[in-house]
Protein backbone atom coordinates (compact mmCIF):
# COMPACT_ATOMS: atom_id res chain seq x y z
CA UNK A 1 0.00 0.00 0.00
CA UNK A 2 1.28 3.26 -1.24
CA UNK A 3 0.99 7.16 0.05
CA UNK A 4 0.49 9.77 -2.10
CA UNK A 5 -0.25 13.42 -2.21
CA UNK A 6 -2.66 14.37 -5.36
CA UNK A 7 -3.94 17.78 -5.75
CA UNK A 8 -7.34 17.84 -7.49
CA UNK A 9 -9.00 17.36 -9.76
CA UNK A 10 -8.26 13.79 -10.29
CA UNK A 11 -6.28 12.65 -14.06
CA UNK A 12 -6.66 9.73 -15.56
CA UNK A 13 -3.37 8.84 -14.34
CA UNK A 14 -3.80 9.43 -10.79
CA UNK A 15 -7.07 7.39 -10.70
CA UNK A 16 -5.08 4.28 -12.82
CA UNK A 17 -2.11 4.26 -10.07
CA UNK A 18 -4.38 4.21 -7.32
CA UNK A 19 -5.09 1.05 -5.67
CA UNK A 20 -6.89 -0.37 -2.83
CA UNK A 21 -5.81 0.48 0.74
CA UNK A 22 -3.14 3.39 -0.24
CA UNK A 23 -3.40 6.67 2.13
CA UNK A 24 -4.24 9.71 0.20
CA UNK A 25 -3.77 13.16 0.99
CA UNK A 26 -6.09 15.24 -1.57
CA UNK A 27 -5.39 19.01 -1.73
CA UNK A 28 -7.47 21.54 -4.40
CA UNK A 29 -11.29 21.39 -5.13
CA UNK A 30 -13.84 19.07 -4.72
CA UNK A 31 -17.91 18.92 -4.60
CA UNK A 32 -20.13 18.34 -1.82
CA UNK A 33 -23.25 16.55 -2.68
CA UNK A 34 -25.83 14.22 -0.66
CA UNK A 35 -28.69 11.85 -1.78
CA UNK A 36 -31.28 15.49 -2.58
CA UNK A 37 -29.22 16.85 -4.46
CA UNK A 38 -27.98 13.51 -6.38
CA UNK A 39 -31.53 13.30 -7.14
CA UNK A 40 -31.81 15.83 -8.68
CA UNK A 41 -28.72 16.35 -10.91
CA UNK A 42 -30.26 13.06 -12.56
CA UNK A 43 -33.22 14.47 -12.57
CA UNK A 44 -32.12 17.14 -14.62
CA UNK A 45 -30.00 14.54 -17.19
CA UNK A 46 -33.53 12.70 -17.63
CA UNK A 47 -34.94 15.67 -18.75
CA UNK A 48 -32.02 16.65 -21.11
CA UNK A 49 -31.02 19.98 -19.27
CA UNK A 50 -27.66 21.09 -17.72
CA UNK A 51 -26.29 20.50 -14.82
CA UNK A 52 -25.85 23.29 -12.33
CA UNK A 53 -21.66 21.99 -11.38
CA UNK A 54 -19.57 20.15 -13.73
CA UNK A 55 -19.11 16.78 -13.01
CA UNK A 56 -16.28 15.97 -15.51
CA UNK A 57 -12.92 15.54 -13.33
CA UNK A 58 -14.63 15.83 -10.34
CA UNK A 59 -14.16 14.43 -6.93
CA UNK A 60 -17.96 14.56 -4.66
CA UNK A 61 -17.69 14.12 -1.28
CA UNK A 62 -20.64 12.80 0.33
CA UNK A 63 -21.33 15.14 3.19
CA UNK A 64 -23.35 17.85 4.83
CA UNK A 65 -21.43 19.95 6.99
CA UNK A 66 -22.48 21.56 10.02
CA UNK A 67 -22.16 25.50 10.02
CA UNK A 68 -18.85 26.63 10.73
CA UNK A 69 -17.98 28.22 13.99
CA UNK A 70 -16.61 31.39 13.59
CA UNK A 71 -12.93 31.18 12.14
CA UNK A 72 -13.46 28.10 10.11
CA UNK A 73 -14.93 27.25 6.93
CA UNK A 74 -17.57 24.01 8.00
CA UNK A 75 -18.30 22.76 11.44
CA UNK A 76 -18.02 19.28 11.63
CA UNK A 77 -17.88 17.40 8.00
CA UNK A 78 -17.75 13.38 8.69
CA UNK A 79 -18.48 11.34 5.66
CA UNK A 80 -22.27 9.99 4.52
CA UNK A 81 -22.96 6.42 4.02
CA UNK A 82 -22.16 6.35 0.36
CA UNK A 83 -24.87 3.56 -0.78
CA UNK A 84 -27.72 6.23 -0.40
CA UNK A 85 -25.87 7.21 -3.92
CA UNK A 86 -25.70 4.28 -5.43
CA UNK A 87 -29.10 4.96 -7.48
CA UNK A 88 -27.60 8.27 -9.09
CA UNK A 89 -23.58 7.46 -9.26
CA UNK A 90 -22.73 5.04 -12.18
CA UNK A 91 -24.34 7.81 -14.23
CA UNK A 92 -22.57 10.65 -12.77
CA UNK A 93 -19.30 8.52 -13.30
CA UNK A 94 -20.49 8.02 -17.03
CA UNK A 95 -20.15 11.58 -17.29
CA UNK A 96 -17.09 11.94 -16.07
CA UNK A 97 -17.02 12.12 -12.10
CA UNK A 98 -13.98 10.46 -11.24
CA UNK A 99 -13.75 10.31 -7.36
CA UNK A 100 -16.03 9.92 -4.52
CA UNK A 101 -15.65 10.12 -0.75
CA UNK A 102 -18.22 8.76 1.94
CA UNK A 103 -18.43 5.68 3.69
CA UNK A 104 -19.14 1.79 3.26
CA UNK A 105 -19.68 -0.48 0.21
CA UNK A 106 -20.69 0.31 -2.87
CA UNK A 107 -23.25 -1.41 -5.04
CA UNK A 108 -22.01 -3.79 -8.07
CA UNK A 109 -23.03 -1.09 -10.74
CA UNK A 110 -21.00 1.31 -8.88
CA UNK A 111 -18.41 -1.11 -8.92
CA UNK A 112 -18.55 -1.77 -12.55
CA UNK A 113 -18.80 1.84 -14.00
CA UNK A 114 -15.35 2.95 -11.55
CA UNK A 115 -13.54 0.08 -13.74
CA UNK A 116 -15.67 1.04 -17.17
CA UNK A 117 -15.21 4.53 -16.99
CA UNK A 118 -12.09 4.86 -14.58
CA UNK A 119 -13.57 6.24 -11.18
CA UNK A 120 -11.68 5.95 -7.80
CA UNK A 121 -13.90 5.63 -4.26
CA UNK A 122 -12.37 7.19 -1.38
CA UNK A 123 -12.95 6.47 2.22
CA UNK A 124 -13.31 9.30 4.73
CA UNK A 125 -12.75 8.56 8.52
CA UNK A 126 -16.19 8.34 9.98
CA UNK A 127 -16.09 9.88 13.71
CA UNK A 128 -13.36 12.03 13.06
CA UNK A 129 -15.49 14.35 11.65
CA UNK A 130 -13.92 17.27 13.56
CA UNK A 131 -10.77 16.60 12.20
CA UNK A 132 -11.59 16.19 8.80
CA UNK A 133 -12.52 19.89 8.79
CA UNK A 134 -9.74 21.29 9.90
CA UNK A 135 -8.22 20.27 6.64
CA UNK A 136 -11.08 22.37 4.49
CA UNK A 137 -10.14 25.95 3.90
CA UNK A 138 -13.32 27.30 2.22
CA UNK A 139 -16.91 26.35 1.40
CA UNK A 140 -19.11 28.21 -0.49
CA UNK A 141 -22.83 27.04 -1.55
CA UNK A 142 -22.59 26.40 -5.68
CA UNK A 143 -26.09 25.13 -6.27
CA UNK A 144 -29.54 23.66 -3.83
CA UNK A 145 -29.10 26.19 -1.50
CA UNK A 146 -32.56 25.49 -0.66
CA UNK A 147 -31.11 22.09 0.90
CA UNK A 148 -29.70 23.69 3.56
CA UNK A 149 -26.32 21.87 4.73
CA UNK A 150 -26.82 19.69 1.74
CA UNK A 151 -27.10 21.86 -0.83
CA UNK A 152 -23.89 21.48 -3.10
CA UNK A 153 -20.71 23.05 -2.26
CA UNK A 154 -17.49 23.89 -3.30
CA UNK A 155 -14.79 22.46 -0.60
CA UNK A 156 -11.12 24.28 -1.37
CA UNK A 157 -9.00 21.17 0.70
CA UNK A 158 -5.33 20.82 1.70
CA UNK A 159 -4.23 17.72 2.85
CA UNK A 160 -7.65 16.04 3.14
CA UNK A 161 -6.78 12.41 4.15
CA UNK A 162 -8.41 9.34 2.79
CA UNK A 163 -7.61 5.72 1.74
CA UNK A 164 -8.56 4.28 -1.21
CA UNK A 165 -11.55 1.85 -0.71
CA UNK A 166 -12.01 0.60 -3.93
CA UNK A 167 -10.18 1.16 -7.10
CA UNK A 168 -10.85 1.42 -10.75
CA UNK A 169 -9.27 -1.91 -11.23
CA UNK A 170 -11.51 -3.59 -9.12
CA UNK A 171 -9.58 -3.41 -5.75
CA UNK A 172 -11.66 -3.40 -2.99
CA UNK A 173 -10.91 -2.82 0.17
CA UNK A 174 -13.48 -4.07 1.87
CA UNK A 175 -13.17 -7.76 0.23
CA UNK A 176 -8.98 -7.43 0.35
CA UNK A 177 -8.87 -6.77 4.06
CA UNK A 178 -10.86 -9.72 6.34
CA UNK A 179 -8.30 -12.23 3.14
CA UNK A 180 -5.07 -10.26 4.37
CA UNK A 181 -6.02 -10.75 8.01
CA UNK A 182 -7.56 -14.14 7.93
CA UNK A 183 -10.80 -12.91 9.17
CA UNK A 184 -12.70 -14.67 6.04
Amino acid sequence: MAEYRITLPLTDADVEKLRAGDSVLLSGEMLTGRDAAHKRLIALLDEGRELPVEIRGQTIYYVGPAPASPGHAVGSAGPTTSYRMDAYTPRLIEMGLKGMIGKGMRNEQVRRAMQQYGAVYFGAVGGAAALIAKSIRESRVLAYPDLGTEAIHLFRVEDFPVIVLMDAHGGNLYEQGPREFGEE
